[in-house]
């Protein structure tokens, strides 16, 4: 199963992940910013997918959230998530359109890494059976490394979201380094089969790069819109980011 077959193989998708929205929400425990009105500005904007991490501590999305978002998004809902017993009842009671299995610890301000797929495979084969059973498409967000995408291929996953958090980091020469790295990655991965996105530490200008990708089919942003939101509104920060790649 997967939710991207009948996508433009020349154009990049822009998965506008909206957690830092429900941060600021959460911070006072208040009823704003309301999500739902952040998802249906960021879908005027031009955003191709909604993402949302759930994650254990519920620091920002909450399980309401996910529930309630899935009736209103109208382009597809993208549900982060740790490789868990909780979130894969959670995941097959939503059926959202994608699931991306992320790692996840406790004390980490975001998502730190790659998840170990050749540590987990057993366990994340069972998981991605049964989410696609019931009609998910599932993506592993892993590391641009060779044996991480060779086991995300065998554990029956059909997208990979290349980690750009390093790349993200750096500057100069090893910037340029990781980006090729994320480059061979991404061939590598399309010839196993394996659908391209990537995401992480991205924003309106370290993107112009990553954009060029080859295979390149999703992008995962969210920190950088969020904050541009602040000071041009929703919609237009979204517009803005579709803008650089298209």
């Amino acid at each position: 199963m997967t939710s991207v077959s009948s996508n433009s193989p020349n154009r990049i998708h822009l998965g506008v992940n909206i957690d830092h929205a429900a941060t600021i929400r959460q911070q006072r425990k208040t009823i704003y910013p309301d999500l739902a009105e952040i998802v249906a500005a960021s879908e005027r904007g031009g955003a191709d997918g909604i993402t949302l991490h759930l994650r254990e501590d519920r620091r920002h999305i909450q399980d309401a959230d996910v529930y309630s978002l899935k009736r209103i998004i109208k382009t597809k809902m993208n549900l982060e998530m740790a490789a868990t017993e909780e979130m894969l009842r959670i995941a097959c009671q939503v059926k959202p359109e994608d699931v991306c299995l992320v790692p996840e610890k406790r004390e980490e301000l975001t998502t730190e890494g790659g998840l170990d797929v050749v540590a987990q495979k057993t366990r994340l084969t069972e998981m991605c059976s049964e989410m696609n059973g019931v009609g998910i498409c599932i993506s592993m967000f892993i590391e641009p490394a060779i044996d991480q995408i060779e086991a995300s291929a065998e554990t029956g996953a059909g997208v990979v979201e290349l980690h750009t958090g390093k790349y993200a980091e750096l500057a100069g020469a090893e910037q340029n380094q990781e980006l090729e790295r994320l480059y061979d990655a991404a061939s590598f991965a399309h010839s196993l089969g394996l659908v391209v996105n990537a995401g992480h530490g991205l924003e309106y200008e370290n993107v112009v790069a990553v954009k060029d990708l080859p295979h390149l089919h999703e992008l995962n942003i969210g920190h950088s819109i969020i904050a541009r939101a602040l000071l041009v509104g929703v919609e237009s920060a979204v517009n803005e980011m579709k803008q650089i790649l298209e």
